[in-house]
């Protein structure tokens, strides 16, 4: 039987339970709650529901999983992997013991860089897991970042990012970063989009390979449709490049074109505050960038000005 329960975050946990046995997962909406909830309840029926979870998967064994699927932050994981935490069981690990971690943690490194280390686990963790409301990680209080990011690209300067791009002894540096601001995407999520996952009739994208371990489609804008209509279709890949050469090329360009603060991954916020300034209300910009959490979009990637305000409350006059 199945029931469907509101939870104290706001979001919705559905639990089906069968001979003794249960299985849950939690969902921003109600109705995908109720989705999931009836499809289980088949899956129960035909004995496919509520095995029972392996107890033997250590944190190690599943930030090593998330390696091998993360590139980028391969030497990271792999450093966290041989932390005395890592050799928990998922099963064992408690809420208490990564706060333990962090509070050491945060002693010798910046709140930025144990933020994104909490992160890290936390998408191992939920590689592991049907129910994300398990995750340990999950109910563990970041540490404050008190020098927020505000930095955004002006016209000019995004203008200048594009001539330099075009100049880039690399042809794919231009549409990889106009399909960075246009999708809102990661730059290991644009690297691992493949054509077979690409329907330009439809408009959409279907991103396989996401940061917190959930697939989603991306709407493609008018650009970013020209863009991929124009790209060669020679691999499997859309953007067959690999991170270390974006890594190089991106430091080159953005030298060339006089913008060195610039970040690769301010391109996702600047998608994220353009559409906001566009009238997009937060739910449909959540669904461009893929945040689960609308908190972590506002505080981190929605970077309005008063003067946004002001344009807007004088925008009659």
């Amino acid at each position: 039987m199945a029931t469907i329960n509101k939870r104290p975050s706001g979001k919705w946990q559905a639990t089906v339970r069968r001979a003794g046995r249960s299985a849950s997962k939690t969902f921003t909406k109600r109705a995908d709650a109720v989705m999931w909830a009836r499809d289980a309840e088949i899956r129960a029926e035909r004995g496919e529901l509520c095995k029972p979870k392996p107890t033997t998967v250590s944190l190690s064994d599943a930030l090593h999983q998330l390696a091998d699927k993360t590139p980028s932050e391969r030497w990271r994981l792999h450093a966290l992997a041989r932390t005395k935490l890592a050799t928990l069981r998922i099963d064992a690990l408690t809420a208490a013991d990564v706060a333990a971690w962090r509070d050491r943690r945060v002693q010798e490194a910046k709140p930025s860089t144990v933020v994104r280390e909490l992160s890290l686990m936390q998408t191992s963790i939920d590689h592991q897991l049907d129910d994300d409301d398990a995750n340990p990680v999950r109910h563990v209080k970041r540490p404050r970042i008190s020098a927020r990011r505000e930095r955004r690209l002006t016209d000019d300067e995004w203008q200048r990012l594009l001539d330099a791009a075009g100049h880039c002894k690399n042809a794919l540096m231009l549409p990889l970063i106009v399909l960075a601001r246009e999708t809102a995407c990661r730059r290991g999520e644009l690297l691992s989009m493949r054509w077979c996952d690409v329907d330009l009739q439809q408009r959409v994208a279907l991103l396989s390979m996401t940061k917190n371990g959930h697939a989603r489609f991306v709407p493609l804008s008018p650009m970013a449709v020209q863009v991929l209509t124009t790209l060669p279709r020679a691999d499997d890949r859309v953007l067959p490049i690999t991170e270390n050469a974006v890594r190089l090329a991106w430091q080159r360009l953005r030298a060339r074109a006089g913008v060195e603060d610039i970040r690769l991954h301010d391109l996702r916020a600047q998608a994220a505050t353009d559409k906001l300034l566009e009238g997009w209300s937060v739910a449909e910009v959540q669904v461009l960038t893929g945040h689960r959490d609308a908190g972590v979009l506002l505080e981190r990637y929605a970077r309005l000005r008063a003067s946004d305000i002001v344009a807007k409350l004088h925008a009659v006059e």
